[in-house]
């Protein structure tokens, strides 16, 4: 069914009557589409995760921005699930072979590509990195340490050459080489620390994969195409006029097909 229209307004525009079009609807709805596309064009794709209707209905979907399009999506979906494995290894058999895979930092997501492509590339999400960091270092922080830490953060999405990555990387050396020790010797406590502690790892699990897209600009540095997309089909679900939870992992496929982009 289209977006924010009634079955009222359906009959108005098709000339169907409202038995037909619920016949039709039903049909569709029945059975998932037929995957046809090609998948080894698609080499640098981004992977990321959603809930479209509260905590119960997460969704998953895979696409590639530099083509703008949608590979794959599934409904009832975590991202990190142990049958995400199952489904990418069925994609790679359907012939998908991605030089890159863009994610936002979970260490299953990351884990599982990396056993179904052992050669692919990953890019961490530098938006994901940017946002999180600078949650756990707080708006206004009183600390030194935190501060040139927050600093760091504050840089991430706005390296756009080699020489521009290597001053981040020795003034983020620097850093560690300053405060590490301390944070890692000191047993203070509280909230503050441990948010400290918690910024500190996430730029140390990210540094590694942050700036693969340097060498390789196809590579999508953050997930933002399918927070795009996942905002379209958020605003979808809210105007949808009814949609019995049977139905919704097809209907899911149907608009992952029928609007890839």
């Amino acid at each position: 069914m289209k977006e924010g229209y009634s079955i009222r307004q359906l009959v108005q525009q098709s000339g169907y009557s409202q038995i037909t079009l619920r016949r039709i609807i039903h049909y569709w709805l029945s059975r998932p589409p037929q995957q046809s596309i090609d998948l080894a064009c698609f080499k640098h794709r981004v992977i990321d995760g959603s809930y479209v209707e509260g905590r119960h209905s997460a969704v998953v979907v895979i696409a590639d921005p530099t083509r703008n399009c949608v590979v794959a999506g599934w409904y009832g979906l975590k991202e990190g699930e142990a049958r995400m494995t199952a489904l990418c290894r069925a994609l790679a058999e359907r012939g998908l072979q991605p030089v890159s895979v863009t994610i936002d930092g979970l260490k299953q997501v990351q884990s599982m590509l990396l056993s179904v492509w052992p050669e692919v590339i990953i890019q961490r999400c530098l938006v994901h990195i940017q946002r999180q960091g600078l949650a756990w270092c707080r708006h206004q922080p009183k600390r030194i340490d935190t501060q040139q830490l927050r600093a760091l953060f504050r840089r991430t999405m706005a390296i756009g050459s080699l020489s521009e990555r290597d001053l981040f990387i020795a003034d983020w050396r620097y850093w560690q080489e300053r405060y590490g020790p301390i944070i890692t010797a000191s047993a203070e406590k509280g909230w503050t620390f441990g948010d400290l502690k918690r910024a500190r790892s996430v730029l140390t699990n990210a540094l590694p994969h942050m700036f693969c897209y340097l060498d390789n600009p196809h590579i999508p540095h953050s997930t933002n195409w399918i927070e795009s997309y996942f905002s379209r089909l958020k605003a979808r679900y809210r105007q949808h006029r009814g949609l019995a939870i049977h139905n919704r992992e097809n209907d899911f496929a149907w608009y992952c097909k029928l609007r890839p982009k």
